[in-house]
């Protein structure tokens, strides 16, 4: 496999603060704008912030599932619910800190629990998301 790979996304502008999302490859668009925190911003619809933070989640989850096979540790299921705190620093906007709560739930507990920390904290450091940005993420595992 190529240690190479490239992703694209487009962006059109629908109306006011409002957007779409597409990529050639993927059949479902996303709706996005500004939000409501902001001037001008629009509620319930997915936010860059949002997105930041979804981008977190969903490459933790992946690669802790990656892991968990590569350990042959059945994970019975898999939650995390991830917050972001955005700060106004030196006069911009950073996200400066993330949060994730990930929950676990093993076929077998007894015996993998240790372990599943172990692998829930290799895929923290393992994340590509994570690992791309400047912001600190901290987690709070829970193992059942």
């Amino acid at each position: 496999m190529s240690q190479e790979h490239t992703y694209e996304v487009g962006i059109k502008w629908k109306e006011g603060r409002v957007g779409e999302l597409s990529s050639p490859v993927l059949n479902e668009t996303i709706e996005c704008a500004t939000p409501p925190e902001f001037p001008n911003g629009v509620p319930g619809i997915w936010s860059p912030e949002h997105l930041f933070v979804a981008a977190i989640n969903s490459c933790f989850m992946a690669t802790f599932l990656a892991i968990s096979h590569n350990f042959k540790m059945e994970v019975a299921s898999f939650d995390c619910k991830t917050t972001a705190k955005l700060q106004m620093v030196d006069g911009r906007y950073l996200i400066t800190q993330a949060e994730m709560y990930p929950e676990v739930t093993l076929a077998n507990p007894g015996a993998d629990g240790e372990k599943a920390l172990r692998v829930l904290e290799k895929a923290k450091n393992g994340c590509l998301v994570t690992n791309s940005m400047k912001t600190e993420v901290l987690m709070h595992p829970s193992v059942n």
